[in-house]
């Protein structure tokens, strides 16, 4: 069907769509919980913003999990050293979603105050966490993990969490909280009414404009003070994985190379910061429908950006840079991607589609009337 090139790249590109489903999806559930405390001031209202999400953010999820699923079939070598490598920084992304559905249901177990504010702050947390831990991942990233290959292939990973803690990734994972708070922010301001609907905008503009500062920031720090990888000599594009046959060098500002090369990927960027100020200026004037459109549309721009950025590296290793992992030398056989590439064009346009009709039977907003009245709501 395709030639091995073509399909390394497709998967990477549906690695990218993958991704990018799932931080706006999911990400506005993450944004909601962080913002659940705070724009929702009393119990009525706290359980407006818990129904803004309560029929999809399950669904939302899987986008994650499909996530994980593809980097598994796709690229063995790459789940393999980060999944064990990162192991307790996903420990604390799983227990941080886990609280999730957790926080939501026990809070309604008693009605006492302090009983349903503890766990009004744990979900919080279950928002908080995985955002910030997101970004620091792709902060490390673009400074390369500490791993490399023996001969036969095995992996070994030589950091640790606090190792993962340093300013510049975690720089990232506040890139990663500004995002999806400002993405939560436009989901309530569709899906609610009133003082939450209000503290949503205004919440969400703050965030869009502290988005771009951080974005802005993060760019400076990686042309000037992170090292990118860079492949030297030629690589062949279809040849048998091998992570071990290259050559890689480490200079400041070779993550902009691939942007002098192909001059069309600065609309990543582009997209990022003009839809973050295009959110912003949607809050101020509430129109939350084009808010959501252009908040969608600037989490796209950054996810991609960091894709952009990278290719073709999937896994740079900072100690070992030639054992880097790359598109190009990280796939599984060329039969196993044409097979799941078969699968993938018959069921994503029906997951798609299903997702679709969800969003528009469930559309409307949650008001605090409804809410009063009892009508059939999840929380």
């Amino acid at each position: 069907m395709f030639d091995y090139m073509t399909l390394r790249l497709i998967w990477w590109a549906i690695l990218g769509v993958l991704l990018v489903g799932f931080a706006i999806l999911d990400g506005f559930d993450i944004g909601v919980a962080m913002l659940h405390p705070f724009v929702a001031r009393n119990d009525t209202q706290r359980r407006v913003t818990l129904n803004t999400i309560g029929p999809v953010w399950e669904g939302n999820q899987v986008w994650f999990i499909l996530g994980g699923g593809a980097v598994f079939a796709a690229w063995p070598p790459l789940y393999a050293v980060s999944f064990s490598g990162f192991y307790l920084a996903m420990l604390l992304v799983l227990i941080g979603l886990i609280l999730r559905p957790v926080a939501i249901t026990f809070r309604d177990k008693r009605p006492e105050s302090g009983w349903r504010e503890t766990w009004d702050w744990l979900f919080f947390v279950s928002g908080f966490v995985p955002a910030l831990i997101f970004g620091v991942a792709f902060g490390n990233l673009l400074q390369g993990v500490p791993f490399h290959f023996d001969q036969a292939l095995r992996a070994t990973y030589e950091g640790g969490l606090l190792g993962l803690l340093n300013p510049f990734a975690l720089l990232c994972g506040l890139v990663s909280v500004a995002m999806l708070t400002m993405q939560g922010a436009a989901w309530l301001s569709v899906k609610s009414e009133g003082e939450v609907s209000v503290r949503a905008r205004r919440s969400g503009a703050l965030a869009a404009l502290l988005l771009v500062l951080l974005i802005s920031a993060a760019g400076l720090w990686t042309m000037l003070g992170v090292e990118g990888f860079r492949i030297d000599g030629v690589i062949e594009h279809a040849g048998p994985s091998n992570p071990l046959a290259k050559s890689v060098t480490r200079e400041a500002g070779a993550w902009l190379d691939n942007y002098r090369a192909y001059p069309w990927m600065i609309a990543a960027p582009a997209l990022a910061y003009t839809g973050a100020l295009v959110a912003a200026l949607a809050f101020a004037f509430s129109a939350g429908r084009i808010a959501f459109l252009a908040s969608s549309l600037s989490v796209s721009g950054v996810a991609t950006m960091a894709g952009f950025s990278m290719f073709p590296f999937l896994l740079p290793s900072s100690t070992h840079p030639s054992q880097s992992l790359t598109v190009w030398d990280a796939s599984s056989s060329k039969a196993t991607l044409s097979l799941m590439l078969i699968a993938v064009i018959v069921f994503l346009p029906i997951v798609l589609a299903y997702t679709s009709w969800v969003y528009y039977v469930l559309r409307g907003a949650v008001s605090e009337a409804a809410i009063r009245r009892g009508d059939d709501y999840y929380y």
